[in-house]
């Protein structure tokens, strides 16, 4: 019982707040192409009273990445845009795009844990307060991030091309693949695609359109993950292998998870999940499978801030 108090404990008022920078390195580039450093930030989860993680994320803008991605769940009150748009500081004067997630839209609720424990055919969807997320979306529109809700856009980022396209949350059912369908430019340093929920039916065409990577959030890396076994839950379709981190999607596509900066005030606990950022390093295609998982694996960082 001590040993159950003391973890929580920690998982609750430690780790929660043990702001942790991933780095990875992934050869997803054209052949020829400069590397591109790009900064994922995902699932803020924002309270106005959140000082410590606000502070830490505005200190990101130190890092001057090429690109900033924003794979969605910024807001987690009614009053917390000011907080996100404070914190997201100096990036938002870099280029950047965006999609938004489910606690963009509505806000979180009480829920049962249990639940995410069950299957998801058999779970009611339990939606919150709206939020204001057409205030936050006109916010990053004004600093020039660009809106990828199920648009395709050519982005020029360090003098090279980037391709880029999204689709909204798959969480919520409001993903519609159809409207960004096609194939991606081949003719890009980099073809890009962002989700929230990284659901595999929203990969899979993805992949078969020509994308070279692919980024996403919802998952908080499982949020509770059991040492040498690592998440319990995903919340979506992706196998629970996937819950954070770099892996392949297919023969050509790699995906990236990002386990997120919040929770939800309901459930304000991580415990071997430390809330992070990360900062991928997009170097040219060209090693071998085996070459470029054993160097991806070597070079997978991670620095408490």
């Amino acid at each position: 019982m001590t040993v159950g108090a003391a973890t929580l404990g920690y998982a609750v008022g430690i780790e929660r707040r043990r702001w942790t920078l991933r780095t990875a390195e992934l050869p997803v580039l054209a052949p020829g192409a400069r590397p591109l450093r790009v900064l994922h930030i995902s699932d803020l989860h924002m309270m106005p009273g959140q000082k410590s993680k606000q502070r830490w994320v505005a200190a990101l803008g130190e890092l001057q990445p090429d690109l900033v991605v924003n794979t969605g769940d910024n807001l987690a009150h009614p009053q917390a845009v000011p907080s996100v748009l404070r914190a997201l500081g100096s990036l938002l004067d870099r280029p950047g795009v965006f999609v938004f997630g489910s606690n963009d839209y509505y806000a979180p609720k009480r829920k049962n844990p249990a639940r995410y424990l069950m299957p998801r055919g058999k779970k009611k969807r339990i939606h919150g307060k709206h939020l204001p997320w057409r205030d936050l979306r006109a916010a990053f529109i004004e600093y020039g991030w660009l809106d990828l809700t199920h648009a395709r856009r050519s982005i020029p980022v360090d003098g090279q091309t980037v391709f880029a396209a999204g689709v909204d949350d798959p969480h919520l059912r409001r993903d519609r693949y159809r409207e960004i369908a096609g194939a991606a430019d081949p003719d890009a340093a980099l073809r890009i695609g962002i989700t929230h929920s990284p659901e595999p039916r929203v990969l899979d065409p993805f992949a078969a359109d020509g994308y070279d990577l692919v980024l996403a959030g919802h998952t908080h890396g499982g949020q509770l993950r059991i040492p040498g076994i690592g998440a319990l839950v995903t919340n979506c379709e992706l196998d629970r292998s996937r819950a954070r981190g770099a892996s392949r999607w297919g023969a050509h596509m790699w995906l990236h998870v990002s386990a997120g900066l919040g929770t939800s005030p309901y459930a304000p606990a991580r415990f071997a999940c430390p809330p992070e950022a990360s900062l991928l390093t997009l170097v040219p295609r060209g090693k071998t499978d085996q070459e470029t998982a054993e160097e991806t694996r070597r070079n997978a960082r991670t620095t408490v801030r």
